[in-house]
């Protein structure tokens, strides 16, 4: 389904959703019919008591029909608590399902193609709508099963009362069975401005989540040029904005309430009145009253519940459609299916690779050696990097690995080959021992020898040292709790434990001192020596342990040599490195 049109793309979702739990929702919706039709039965039950034992003062029949009415209140119960229980089971289960497939979506190595009429900022524009879709629309469109077992229980109690009524009385069956469908309508017509409110409910609370994401992630940024209060009036208009949406959405649930109660109301207003008519008139017993009675009051339970059944549909639908939107959102590339290799040399070819000028970069890398690139121009490196982190298709040209085409295979393939570790690759949260087995297979588990070795060669062991609790110290949402330097050198660590057959790597010592970054720069060559790697950076320390580098410029490789003939001889790389 096309997420141009969100309300059938969520009509669709949602009934996917019911479908998957569709035995669970039948057990539940089979508990409902039997509640609300041992429910709908009391009434009648108490009018056959009347008519069979007490008019005709019968003791013994008093007796018999109190035990079956027993009876009656005892199968009631055990399938209300079915209903209850395997609804509530349905619903947690499609909650999780949902979640996961959303989550499987947003976290795919392809990736989501953000802004534009198939990708709206409201539900992939930001990590914070992203995660609102996840957890808020993925229970709320959870809830519609919810709406399916109680309106299918209530379509049965009025079923049951109109044959139950028609039995009884032939005008009051057919009033019941006129008369229930037109109500119904009238409540689904009142009910849809709730669904597109819902929606929109959704959408601002997404994007007041997303401005709460941003700022605690840039907090610290915010102190240190005192825009605390700048930021607290972004987040409380966005919060604000939300709340009147919100309040929007009450305002239509409160009407389709009330109109159920007036509506709902009327109409039993009219069958109680038509009842008595005929009780008047002599056409049915004082049990036959009775139930009637009854039976009316009861019928409205079984509205009231159809009404909320709609509302609870409609505000399903409305997160239904937001979900539906994430997963259909085009992938930023285009993975294929060709096989990994068992093994991997490392040997990197670059051939005409578009960075939308010039005439194509081309380069080769022979497997084990480090290849440093200096780009002056910082966009020539950033979609360079783009590229070869398989995060958007090449426009032309393309690279391969010991001749396998990188592109051809799948995403998540293609990064256990090739591994570009990004100048602000973040960390995740937990400690910084799960942090460094995060790329790591289980099949080749974090030897204690490599870990030292890691980190040794990153800079991370004096970092981890300095921690009160070594390496089982949380870092924060991000690594917040560490500083700049201590989160370089671990997402470098990270980096280095996964070791690829290929790695490049985005100007890894930016945030730590000379000494630290010359340490680091034999300690990556040194641990890395049988292994390709590729350095991106303009640091004169990390660049003087490559064993060639390469200025990009304009689009193409404008000069090859080691980093000594390189400063001495040209005057575009000296100004790019040695400022």
């Amino acid at each position: 389904m096309a997420p141009s049109d969100p309300q059938r793309a969520g009509a669709q979702l949602l009934r996917t959703v019911v479908g998957a739990e569709r035995r669970r929702v039948a057990g539940a919706a089979a508990g409902s019919i039997v509640h609300q039709a041992c429910e709908a039965l009391v009434p009648v039950m108490i009018g056959v008591v009347i008519d069979r034992a007490v008019a005709p003062g019968d003791g013994g029949a008093l007796a018999l029909w109190l035990v079956v009415l027993a009876a009656l209140f005892v199968v009631l119960t055990v399938a209300y608590r079915v209903q209850l229980g395997v609804g509530m089971l349905a619903r947690e289960q499609s909650e999780h399902a949902l979640r996961m497939r959303l989550t499987r979506r947003i976290l795919d190595p392809a990736g989501i193609v953000a802004g534009g009429p198939l990708a709206p900022a409201d539900t992939v524009g930001s990590a914070g709508a992203l995660v609102n879709v996840a957890g808020s629309d993925a229970r709320e469109t959870a809830q519609g099963i919810q709406g399916v077992v109680v309106a299918i229980g209530a379509v049965a109690a009025l079923t049951i009362s109109a044959v139950a009524l028609l039995t009884i009385s032939l005008p009051l069956g057919l009033l019941i069975l006129l008369g229930t469908p037109p109500v119904v309508i009238a409540l689904a017509l009142i009910a849809r401005p709730l669904e597109r409110r819902s929606a929109v409910q959704q959408a601002r609370a997404a994007e007041a989540a997303s401005v709460a994401s941003d700022l605690v992630r840039g907090i610290r940024v915010l102190k240190g040029i005192g825009a605390e209060p700048a930021a607290a009036a972004r987040y409380r208009r966005a919060s604000q904005t939300a709340k009147r949406a919100t309040l929007r959405a009450a305002v239509s649930d409160n009407v389709l309430e009330g109109a159920n109660v007036v509506i709902g109301g009327a109409f039993l207003a009219l069958v109680a009145y038509v009842g008595g008519r005929l009780a008047l008139d002599g056409s049915i017993t004082i049990g036959d009253l009775v139930a009637a009675v009854g039976l009316t009051q009861f019928l409205l339970g079984p509205l009231q519940r159809i009404g909320w059944a709609l509302g609870l549909l409609a505000q399903a639908r409305g997160s239904a459609g937001r979900a539906a939107t994430v997963l259909a959102v085009p992938p930023a590339v285009h993975g294929g299916t060709a096989a990994l290799p068992a093994t991997a040399a490392g040997a990197l070819s670059v051939r005409g690779l578009s960075l939308g000028h010039g005439n194509g970069v081309s380069f080769e890398a022979a497997a084990g050696e480090q290849l440093g690139i200096v780009a002056p121009d910082p966009s020539d490196a950033a979609r360079l990097l783009d590229l070869l982190a398989r995060r958007r298709d090449p426009d032309a040209g393309g690279f391969a690995v010991d001749g396998i085409d990188v592109p051809a295979l799948p995403v998540a393939d293609a990064h256990r080959l090739l591994l570009v570790a990004d100048h602000h690759a973040d960390l995740f949260e937990g400690s910084v021992e799960q942090n460094l087995t995060a790329a790591v297979s289980n099949e080749d588990r974090l030897s204690a020898a490599r870990r030292r070795a890691v980190l040794a060669a990153s800079g991370a062991d004096e970092a981890v040292a300095a921690l009160p609790d070594g390496a089982a110290t949380t870092v924060g949402e991000r690594g917040a709790r560490l500083s700049g330097g201590q989160r370089q050198r671990i997402a470098l660590a990270r980096a280095l434990a996964a070791d690829p057959p290929v790695l490049v790597l985005h100007d890894p010592t930016t945030a730590v001192d000379a000494a630290t970054e010359a340490r680091i720069a034999d300690g990556v060559t040194a641990l890395r020596h049988d292994r390709t790697t590729i350095v991106v950076a303009t640091s004169p320390a990390l660049l003087a342990t490559c064993e060639r580098v390469l200025l990009l410029e304009d689009g193409r490789i404008a000069e090859v040599g080691r980093h000594e003939e390189l400063a001495d001889a040209s005057p575009r790389y000296r100004e790019a490195v040695l400022r």
